[in-house]
């Protein structure tokens, strides 16, 4: 008789766990969500932004890069740093764009 009390209360025992187990999964369900994980980025998209056109030292400050295992991510990096060298090559060939017109104009004055 002895052993079918042992028995019986291991069996209560281990009951008891799996229905601790059981609320404290759906706790923890509950609080933390189902694990959904967000649709992936599309290729070639990403989160960093940059204005569209007429970039300011504010804008370049405030650029912030993915962060991922091996630091940022390159392909982000790379982007800002094309658009940073097509901006400043737009803006420098209308700087000498101006400064051509200027000299043209005080070259007819004489």
């Amino acid at each position: 008789m002895c052993h079918d009390r042992d028995v019986t209360t291991a069996l209560i025992y281990l009951l008891v766990m799996l229905l601790v187990a059981a609320v404290v999964f759906l706790v923890a369900s509950l609080v933390f969500g189902r694990g959904e994980e967000l649709a992936p980025l599309e290729p070639g998209s990403s989160p960093t932004r940059l204005p569209a056109d007429d970039l300011t030292s504010a804008d370049v400050a405030d650029v912030k890069f993915q962060v991922v295992v091996r630091g940022y991510k390159m392909s982000e990096v790379d982007w800002v740093m094309s658009r940073l060298g097509t901006e400043l090559d737009l803006l420098r060939a209308r700087v000498a764009e101006l400064e051509r017109e200027r000299a043209g104009g005080e070259a007819r004055r004489e």
